[in-house]
């Protein structure tokens, strides 16, 4: 559940000089500038009307508190957290609310969600282990169009987040993962999540640096998902 000032404070950071507004495109075949800047807009909008739909809901369930803990929660524990990433394509292809989707049909906990048009840097920052690679430049460029970050809690989730996303190249996906349900090239794979607890530290506390990104809140049916007894 998202408060209604949360949900400002997510739709006003898309527009920061750290996150600066880049409009969408993902070929030559990119609208105008201004066209891109409404799609941007356009994208940013839904997804902050979403989420002011979702607080509304969650709201008259359970108060939102301040998240005391680690970004990434608790390895091996139901407070555990990883980072998805809904890229450039993803968003272009409108698969953001299926994703989403998925995650949560699962049981899984949305405890931060926002859409941004990283920089050139922060698309740098994030792949630095890739910098070495012919296919750098380019990746930077793609990223640079915009994502939709997503942070999921619960048990196991970074393990069974990557299950669910499916090889890195669709073609080797098992059919009913997302990126074998949904995509064919390894360059246009809609989806990244973090691959281990230490990723999962490092690209939530890059891509949700600022206090109150991450909340704390407890679904309904909590219980009745992540209880082991």
């Amino acid at each position: 559940m998202f408060s209604a000032r949360l949900t400002t404070r997510l739709a006003a950071r898309t527009t920061s000089s750290a996150l600066k507004a880049r409009a969408f495109s993902t070929g030559a075949g990119a609208p105008a500038a201004g066209a891109r800047k409404s799609l941007f807009a356009g994208v940013t909008g839904a997804a902050v009307a979403a989420t002011a739909g979702f607080a509304y809901y969650q709201t008259t369930q359970s108060p939102i508190l301040a998240d005391s803990k680690g970004v990434a929660g608790v390895k091996g524990t139901d407070s555990e957290r990883t980072f998805i990433m809904i890229k450039p394509d993803g968003v272009q292809r409108g698969l953001i609310g299926k994703i989403i989707n998925r995650f949560e049909e699962r049981g899984y906990k949305l405890v931060a969600l926002k859409t941004v048009a990283p920089s050139k840097e922060m698309a740098e920052r994030h792949y630095a282990d890739l910098k070495n690679k012919p296919f750098f430049p380019s990746l930077v460029e793609y990223m640079s169009n915009g994502a939709a970050p997503v942070v999921w809690e619960g048990s196991d989730v970074i393990r069974q987040g990557r299950a669910m996303l499916g090889a890195t190249s669709p073609l080797d996906a098992a059919s009913g993962t997302l990126r074998g349900q949904y995509c064919v090239s390894i360059g246009r794979n809609a989806i990244h999540g973090s691959d281990s607890f230490e990723s999962a530290e490092k690209e939530i506390g890059m891509w949700f640096p600022q206090a109150g990104e991450l909340i704390s809140w407890t679904p309904a049916i909590w219980n009745w998902v992540m209880s082991n007894n």
